[in-house]
């Protein structure tokens, strides 16, 4: 829906009403994933796309007849393997498709998530798709607000809790909840869709930790980039499909590089003269977390040069080393889960503590 944000939004600002059909859900090949959207405008004028053609006659009239009647509905639709082949595809299979009415009364967050969109600022919606929630309410969720309900009070707060954990990672997916947010009940499912790019990983030297740290943080939903002076450790081959591995100095490759607050940094290299260099750049820039790997007497002599630098006591708090948390851990597979379960702590504030030995509610406040 991101590509027909700036039209719905101008549509919703001049009080038009119109219809919106999204992807849901998809089996098998898919033409287009969940989230792909087509909005029904004014003098039937169509933007986007829900199956790349084979079955927008369908959802027109469906946008037209929500409309119309100011009903949600719920639809899925088969397509056969010649109408998959057509569209680029191997095999046949089903999408579901939300089809709803849009005005500015009952979406009234639709303007701001235009404009978050516009500039950059991440958000999530959230779609009540089935159950005996409103099909098609709608409550939009921004890191540190909300605007609008699904219904009940309690489905809001637990949807905005797993919208904000979608967000941190750009998740897009269904969810299913009790009448009034229960977690292990499924009366309720609801579309929450991220509008935001995965947050970065960036792993600094190629070796067997950094492999198995880069596999656990593409599971987790980060974009990960491993980085390496030496390119005999810096191939491909070495890593998961999908992880970017880049043959680069890393300090300089970090001075070139973006980063923002979800950005996970795992210094990997284990050697002054790529930590130190490297560090004083991570440290002195926007990022979630910055761990660096080595034994405790690494990290004091590491700590030393760092002052040496010219580091603050301030910007030396924001490292974690020695990196993750204490598991026991021994194998590279082991280091990574450590390091997973420190990144997930320091984002949500979790104490690291096991469950049985804690007291309240599992999940706390949402940030």
């Amino acid at each position: 829906m991101r590509e027909i944000l700036p039209v719905l939004g101008g549509w919703w600002s001049a009080r038009i009403p119109f219809g919106l059909a999204t992807v849901v859900a998809v089996s098998r090949s898919a033409p287009r994933d969940p989230g792909a959207a087509m909005a029904v405008g004014p003098d039937d004028e169509v933007v986007g796309s829900v199956s790349g053609g084979c079955v927008e006659g369908a959802v027109l009239e469906l946008a037209q007849e929500a409309v119309a009647s100011g009903r949600a509905r719920l639809e899925t639709f088969g397509y056969s393997d010649e109408d998959a082949f057509s569209v680029g595809l191997t095999c046949g299979g089903e999408i579901t498709v939300l089809v709803r009415p849009v005005t500015r009364e009952r979406d009234p967050a639709l303007g701001a998530v235009a404009e978050s969109v516009a500039a950059g600022r991440p958000v999530t919606v959230a779609t009540v798709t089935d159950g005996p929630a409103p099909r098609g309410a709608t409550l939009a969720v921004w890191p540190d607000e909300t605007l609008g309900s699904l219904g009940a009070a309690g489905l809001d707060a637990a949807v905005t809790a797993d919208a904000r954990g979608e967000l941190a990672v750009g998740a897009t997916g269904v969810r299913h909840y009790g009448p009034h947010g229960e977690r292990r009940e499924d009366a309720v499912s609801v579309f929450v869709e991220s509008f935001a790019p995965p947050p970065r990983m960036l792993v600094f030297g190629a070796i067997d930790y950094a492999a198995a740290v880069a596999r656990i943080g593409d599971f987790m939903g980060y974009r990960v980039t491993v980085c390496d002076a030496r390119p005999v450790f810096a191939t491909p081959r070495r890593f998961p499909p999908g992880v970017e591995v880049v043959v680069d100095w890393p300090h300089r490759y970090l001075a070139g590089t973006g980063t923002d607050e979800r950005t996970v940094i795992c210094v990997l290299t284990h050697d002054p003269k790529f930590d130190v260099p490297l560090l004083r750049e991570a440290l002195r820039r926007p990022a979630a977390y910055i761990g660096a790997m080595g034994s405790r007497r690494t990290h004091t002599e590491r700590r030393e040069r760092l002052v040496a630098e010219g580091l603050t006591e301030a910007e030396l708090a924001r490292l974690r080393s020695p990196v993750g948390l204490d598991l026991g851990a021994r194998t590279p597979e082991e280091v990574a889960v450590s390091v997973a379960a420190e990144i997930v702590a320091l984002r949500w504030g979790g104490s690291g503590v096991p469950l049985a030995a804690t007291a309240g509610a599992i999940h706390g406040a949402t940030p």
